[in-house]
Parts: structure tokens; C-alpha cells; sequence
């Protein structure tokens, strides 16, 4: 199956401007941010500031190239069960794609100012999307005990 599966090319629309140059463990929704779109979609960015939040896609391009393990503690943490990579919110992934759903301040041309997005400076974005609310959150979502364990 490995073998069939397509090569994918991504660019990025933008970039991420921030004081935070290394990751941090904590006290990333107080973190304010600025993405600085590539100039040329400018006119794409159009209409967003009606919304309060939104979705940034991004590549988490300072991560060491590593083997990865298929099952891991999450957040590091022995006493939390094994689970799959997939069913962590683990960094070290197959593709390095971060989500973040972050308050929008304020745009100003192509510009967007953000509070709560998880990347450091410098960090890629690879898409931007609207959040919606009866969308993108679902009344009747359910995770395992272990998640409430921070």
C-alpha cells in the first residue's frame, strides 16, 4: 500500500512573526501572533475579518527528522495509557502539520494578527480557513478520560 500512495507538494501562503522563538510547553492562548501572507493572495483574504476565529494550518518545520514509533504515552506522560501516534496530539507525526483555531484580532491588508496559535517564528502556514461554529465543532464529540490530564 506504502507504495501507491501519491507524492504530495505543498507551498506556503504564508509565514508566522512572533516573539516566541522556541517552542514552549504552556501559555500559548496568550501568545499574540502575526501571519504574514505571501502579498499576491492579499484579495483571498477578503471577508475574513467577519469572524472571530479561525483554523491555521501549518508545518512544523523545526522538528528533527526522526524514526517514529507507531503507539506513544501521550503528552509524554508514563501514566497515560499507550495509544497510537494517531490517536495522540504528538508533534512528531509522519507530516509535521500543526492545527491551531485562534482568535483573529486583526487584519490589516495581508497581515493577520491572531491570540492562541501554537507555532514559532518563522514557522510555515499552509492554509487559513474560517471557524464555523455549528461546522467545525460537533455537540456530540467524545475522548477518552485521559485527555482531561494535562
Amino acid at each position: 500500500m506504502t507504495n501507491k500512495l501519491p507524492a504530495m507538494t505543498l507551498k506556503a501562503i504564508g509565514i508566522v512573526r512572533s516573539d516566541i522563538k522556541q517552542p514552549i510547553r504552556h501559555g500559548w492562548n496568550e501568545v499574540v501572533s502575526e501571519i504574514v501572507i505571501d502579498s499576491a493572495l492579499t484579495e483571498a483574504l477578503e471577508g475574513l475579518e467577519e469572524f472571530s476565529h479561525l483554523i491555521v494550518l501549518y508545518w512544523m518545520h523545526q522538528l528533527p527528522p526522526r524514526t517514529l514509533s507507531l503507539k506513544v504515552h501521550p503528552m509524554g506522560k508514563p501514566e497515560l495509557p499507550l495509544v497510537g501516534r494517531f490517536a495522540s496530539r504528538s508533534p512528531s507525526r509522519p507530516n509535521p502539520v500543526g492545527q491551531s483555531t485562534v482568535r483573529l484580532l486583526e487584519r490589516r491588508g495581508n497581515i493577520l494578527k491572531v491570540r492562541g496559535l501554537d507555532a514559532i517564528d518563522g514557522t510555515p502556514v499552509i492554509d487559513i480557513k474560517p471557524y464555523l461554529p455549528g461546522y467545525d465543532s460537533a455537540s456530540d464529540a467524545k475522548a477518552p478520560p485521559w485527555t482531561n490530564e494535562h
